[in-house]
C-alpha cells in the first residue's frame, strides 16, 4: 500500500455481493529512505532562493545528498504562497521579502497570488516528477536557523563559491543561485 499524507476512504473491492471498504489513515513518514509524494506522476513544489549581500543561501539536502534551495512540496491544503512561506519558516526561519508583485483586485472567491520567478518540470524517480515553482527572495538578515532534522547543511554562497568544484552543486541550482543574485545585487531591482 502506497503511503500519502492525508486521510482517504478507499473502497477496495465488491466480491460475493459485499463491499469491503477500508478507512486508511497514512501518516507522512519522514526516513532517510523514502520522500512522501502526493501523486504517483507529478508533484508541486517551490524553491526559493534567498539571497541577502550578494550571497545566496543553500541547503544540503540530508536524503538527496546535494546542494538545494530553501523548497518543498505544496501540501493539498496549501497554495503555492503559503508553501513557500511556510518552507522558509522551516528550513531557515528567515524573514524576508519574496521578488515580485501581485494583483491588487479584489474579487469574492479569488486570491492574487505572487507569481514565481521561473517555472520548471523535473525528473525525481521516474516516471515520478516535480513541477517547481520557483521564487526569489531578499533576506532582512543573515542570521537563519538550521534546521537539523531537514538538512545536513546550511550556508550562504558568493557566486564565485557557487562554481567552486569541493561543492558539486548542479547546472539548475547555480543557475538560478546566480540569477538571483544578480537580481537583488546591491538593491538595484524593485524588490
Amino acid at each position: 500500500m502506497k503511503i500519502c499524507r492525508y486521510w482517504s476512504l478507499l473502497v477496495f473491492q465488491i466480491k460475493n455481493q459485499e463491499v469491503m471498504i477500508h478507512l486508511c489513515i497514512y501518516w507522512r513518514i519522514k526516513s532517510k529512505k523514502s520522500m512522501a509524494h502526493i501523486n504517483e506522476l507529478i508533484d508541486f513544489t517551490i524553491a526559493v532562493y534567498i539571497v541577502h549581500d550578494d550571497k545566496v543561501l543553500l541547503i544540503h539536502h540530508k536524503q538527496l545528498l546535494k546542494w538545494l534551495p530553501i523548497g518543498g512540496h505544496i501540501e493539498l491544503h496549501e497554495d503555492p504562497e503559503e508553501a513557500l512561506f511556510r518552507e522558509i519558516q522551516e528550513e531557515c526561519g528567515l524573514e524576508v521579502e519574496v521578488a515580485g508583485t501581485k494583483q491588487t483586485l479584489n474579487e469574492v472567491g479569488t486570491k492574487s497570488l505572487l507569481p514565481p520567478i521561473y517555472l520548471n518540470i523535473h525528473d525525481i524517480k521516474l516516471p515520478h516528477r516535480h513541477v517547481g515553482f520557483i521564487y526569489f527572495a531578499k533576506a532582512k538578515s543573515d542570521k537563519f536557523a538550521h534546521n537539523k532534522e531537514e538538512h545536513d547543511n546550511i550556508r550562504w554562497f558568493t557566486a564565485n563559491e557557487l562554481l567552486d568544484p569541493q561543492y558539486v552543486i548542479g547546472e539548475y541550482v547555480r543557475y538560478y543561485a546566480e540569477q538571483a543574485i544578480k537580481y537583488f545585487h546591491k538593491g538595484e531591482s524593485n524588490a
